[in-house]
């Protein structure tokens, strides 16, 4: 029943059973492969395009977003027009040079986000960066 040697005693084996720690990471492989999909998050904005370089930030900056229906949220969160202008006084209090952009689908009316501007500088934030996508090479 096992190595033995030619006295008829049983030897050590000094091999490393890699049975249980591939079946551990196969387990494992599969997890991740199920799950990973489910860690993508967001929203989904068809954003206008422009020609212009990337903006370097040293502060995390605070990025409105108006969807395509016209929901507004901040950093992902969705929001209510008046619980946003909160928000942002809230922010605006802690730290008044916090970079702010404004992410909005190129099918919102041009009224709303124009409403949304407006009530993003009636907090104080004087500086508003528009969030947009270069033009696609064809």
């Amino acid at each position: 029943m096992g190595p033995t040697n030619n006295n008829g005693r049983k030897k050590l084996v000094s091999d490393i059973n890699v049975t249980p720690l591939v079946d551990v990471m196969l387990v494992l492989l599969i997890i991740f492969m199920i799950t990973a999909p489910m860690m993508t998050q967001g929203l989904n904005v068809d954003l206008p395009e422009t020609t212009s370089k990337a903006l370097r930030q040293e502060d995390k900056p605070l990025v409105v977003t108006i969807d395509e229906a016209g929901e507004i949220s901040i950093n992902n969160i969705p929001q209510v027009r008046a619980l946003m202008v909160q928000e942002l006084k809230k922010s605006f209090d802690a730290n008044k040079e916090q970079p702010i952009f404004l992410r909005a689908d190129k099918k919102v009316p041009y009224g709303h986000v124009v409403t949304v501007m407006a009530d993003i500088k009636s907090v104080g934030f004087d500086k508003i960066g528009m969030i947009t996508k270069p033009p696609e090479k064809q």
